[in-house]
């Protein structure tokens, strides 16, 4: 699901104003030095797996959903890598956000890589030495992840 559907009640009613919202970001490494990506439907652009945490969901519970939701592959969390709060982003249809982002490294589990909703055009495994161009703020995430040790960084 593109938006969720609390968003879009939020939306009737502030039209699109600037909201802050929680937002999760997976690393999904799967013990041979590839992490898991999507290739995004919108835009055509290659980022890591992220998602809206929905009105009292656990950030863990969240991003394992999302991976599921948007790759059909199960993972568990690892830890939280990362805590970043980004600038504010406007959407094609004018909608404004801005996100604090938990960014977690995630280890996969089971299942085959393969795109399960609308979200995502294409979904694979990539070796960390041979990635696709992502945006530098996927590839941050990414670097954060790689370099975490257990103890969350927070983005200063």
């Amino acid at each position: 699901m593109p938006t969720p559907d609390f968003i879009l009640e939020l939306r009737k009613k502030i039209g699109h104003d600037l909201l802050w919202l929680p937002g999760a970001t997976a690393v999904v490494l799967d013990g041979q030095d590839r992490v898991l990506l999507g290739r995004r439907a919108d835009n055509g652009i290659w980022t890591l797996i992220t998602g809206i945490l929905e009105p009292g969901e656990q950030p863990a519970e969240a991003v394992v959903r999302e991976i599921f939701e948007e790759t059909a592959v199960v993972a568990e969390v690892e830890h939280l890598a990362e805590v970043y709060a980004g600038g504010p982003m406007e959407f094609v249809n004018g909608d404004q956000a801005q996100f604090l982002t938990l960014n977690f490294r995630c280890r996969y589990v089971s299942g085959e890589a393969r795109v399960n909703d609308d979200e995502s055009s294409e979904v694979g495994w990539f070796p960390l030495d041979g990635l696709p161009e992502l945006p530098p703020y996927h590839r941050d995430r990414l670097q954060a992840a790689l370099r975490a040790t257990g103890v969350p960084e927070f983005v200063r």
